[in-house]
Parts: structure tokens; C-alpha cells; sequence
């Protein structure tokens, strides 16, 4: 095997975790558009990246294992993806923890949906990262529409309670 064919495929599964981590950013810019439109805590770049890192680490965690394999560590290497993935998701919902606060008027707790939609980013990351196109797809388009109609919701319930006050 000459250096290029050996270049050329080490290089394929770095585009390919490169062609997934691009496809996450994109559909967790998606979501972040509408957190940035709304003026919330993490928005585009935020959520771009969280679904970014979520699938180059599921893409990494792939490539680690099978370099360990090749190497002839397959009786002492024991790999389970729900750890990678677990370890994906405590990391990211310190991040999302973060933007949790309470508001000093009413006693009201304010974040919990800027943090829900870093983890929903997350998700879907880790979703195009197992090649899971629409799955990925659908949860980013159903997030959208839920973040967007749940707000018109709630300003036309809000609305309605001022007045009853």
C-alpha cells in the first residue's frame, strides 16, 4: 500500500465525522436561530456548536474504538456507546444548567427552555453522527415548530391572564 492510498484512507472517516459534524451545526444553527430571534441566553452560535461537538465525539468515540481493535486489544478493550453517549449528555446538561436562573420578580424560573434546547441540540448531534438523517431531520423541524407555536401560546395565555388579574 503507497503513502497516498494510505493517506487517502485515513482521510475518509475524518470526512466523513467532518461531513456529519457540519450537518449537526447546521440543524442546531436551526434551532439556535429561533433561540436568537427570541433574544434567549444560547442562541445560534451556542447551539451550533453544542450539536457540532456532540457529533464529532460520538465520531471520535468510533474512530478510538477502532483504532484500539486494530491494535490487538480486543480482550481488554470493552466499549459501551450508551457510556460515550451518557457522558456526551451529563457534559452538555452542566452547559444547559447554566443558563437556568430565578428571576428575583415572582419567584420565576427562567432558562429551562434555552437549557431544553441545548440538550434537544445535543440529540440531534449525536443523531447525524449515527446516521440517523431523519430522525435528526424530524426532531430539528418538531423543535422548531414547538419552540415558535409554544410561544405564541404562551404570549396569548399571558395576555389572557393580565386581563383577568
Amino acid at each position: 500500500m503507497s503513502i497516498m492510498d494510505t493517506f487517502l484512507t485515513q482521510l475518509n472517516p475524518q470526512l466523513t465525522i467532518l461531513f456529519n459534524v457540519v450537518v449537526a451545526m447546521f440543524f442546531g444553527g436551526l434551532i439556535g436561530l429561533e433561540r436568537e430571534l427570541a433574544k434567549k441566553p444560547a442562541g445560534l452560535r451556542t447551539l451550533m456548536l453544542v450539536a457540532g461537538a456532540s457529533s464529532m465525539l460520538v465520531g471520535l468515540a468510533d474512530v478510538l474504538v477502532e483504532r484500539f481493535a486494530s491494535d490487538g486489544n480486543n480482550e481488554i478493550l470493552r466499549t459501551d456507546p450508551i457510556r460515550i453517549i451518557e457522558a456526551i449528555i451529563t457534559g452538555i446538561s452542566f452547559l444547559g444548567a447554566g443558563t437556568i436562573f430565578q428571576s428575583g420578580k415572582d419567584d420565576r424560573v427562567e432558562g429551562l427552555t434555552t437549557a431544553a434546547s441545548i440538550l434537544i441540540c445535543c440529540v440531534i448531534g449525536i443523531s447525524v453522527a449515527l446516521n440517523q438523517w431523519a430522525l435528526a431531520t424530524g426532531v430539528t423541524f418538531f423543535s422548531i415548530v414547538i419552540l415558535c407555536a409554544a410561544a405564541t401560546l404562551e404570549r396569548r395565555i399571558g395576555r389572557r391572564n393580565d386581563r383577568h388579574r
